[in-house]
């Protein structure tokens, strides 16, 4: 009952900051104007992360005085590295900053919470025992996060898709946390989860205000923050927290390597932007938006039941299946945009 009551505190907290939100946005010029690559067609607020920033944190605060807070010191590496990004993700919305510097800030920043206690010690083996990644520990850490963090960022394309995206995936979290007494992990999970469905209302087609980057990478970078830390406090099988998040990630990260793999063969268009994402080709296909934001949420939802399964039954069992299901679905997309790889 505590979970249920943190996700729906931070849901009441951020459904009524989200107006106030979208007033604070048009006062400050925060608006994500309609361009070229754009499928909006009106100016709309792009600060959303405020309302989820805040409301996370009077959530978390709340928790903390009554400490119910296990992990102090990964608490506030969590809060730190937040406000962080939040506020580079801010500065990018507004100044719209070069993508290298971007870069090179994010991974500054991961390096501080690494300090924290947030990084990557095991690596989950579905056939066997956990794997040290020893002295490679710190360069996997910073590579997870760049990936979690932009993998969100590139998806949020259409009205309501990462923010829902990352609901079910930080509800997975949060379950598969119960399960293996992951306390500190569960509580961010619910909270965050709680607050993106709240967003989701204001979010979801039409959009009234959308995340922005600061919203996106915030939440990319809690996704990789809390996978890490459930790595970092735990030793062996309970490593899954790392596993589970890659699972549901599926889709986002064979978008984002897609993108890469696109843009890698024009000279110096590595970080500009297209209309070339999978969710853009299924548009193509004649799709309206509600149905492709709805097929991902039951792919994302799909891959979160299987992730769910490795805590219970057969590992073999499991990634079999999961590989199966992974390249049914890859030789999809690939024939989706299969044009770009033969231009």
């Amino acid at each position: 009952m505590i979970y249920f009551g943190i996700a729906l505190f931070s849901f009441l907290t951020t459904y009524l900051i989200v107006p106030l939100n979208c007033k604070l946005s048009t006062k400050l010029g925060i608006i994500d104007y309609p361009r070229k690559r754009s499928i909006h067609k009106i100016a709309t607020p792009k600060s959303g992360g405020i309302s989820l920033l805040i409301g996370l944190f009077l959530t978390q605060f709340i928790l903390l005085v009554l400490k119910k807070h296990p992990s102090s010191h990964l608490f506030w590496g969590l809060i730190i590295g937040g406000i962080l990004i939040f506020i580079l993700g801010i500065l990018d919305d507004y100044f719209d900053i070069h993508a290298w510097i971007k870069v090179i800030i994010e991974i500054i920043i991961v390096l501080i919470i690494i300090s924290f206690g947030f990084k990557i010690n095991l690596i989950t083996n579905p056939f066997g025992d956990s794997i040290s990644v020893g002295v490679f520990s710190i360069p996997i850490t910073v590579i997870w996060f760049l990936l979690v963090m932009n993998a969100i960022n590139l998806i949020d394309g259409l009205d309501g898709l990462a923010i829902g995206i990352v609901a079910i995936i930080l509800l997975i979290l949060g379950f598969a946390s119960i399960v293996c007494s992951k306390t500190f992990v569960a509580y961010f999970a619910f909270s965050i989860s709680g607050s993106c469905l709240a967003f989701l209302k204001y979010n979801f087609y039409p959009a009234k205000i959308f995340l922005g980057d600061a919203g996106s990478l915030y939440l990319g970078f809690n996704i990789a923050a809390l996978s890490v830390a459930g790595n970092t406090q735990f030793k062996g099988t309970t490593a899954m927290t790392m596993l589970i998040p890659i699972i549901v990630l599926s889709l986002p990260l064979i978008d984002t390597f897609l993108a890469i793999f696109r843009r890698l063969k024009t000279p110096n268009s590595l970080f500009q932007a297209d209309k070339n994402h999978l969710h853009h080709k299924m548009l193509e296909l004649g799709l309206s938006y509600k149905t492709v934001v709805l097929i991902w949420y039951f792919l994302t939802g799909l891959f979160g039941l299987i992730s769910m399964g490795f805590l219970l039954v057969d590992k073999k069992i499991l990634f079999s299946l999961l590989l199966i299901l992974g390249i049914m679905i890859f030789i999809i997309f690939y024939n989706i945009i299969k044009k770009e790889f033969l231009k």
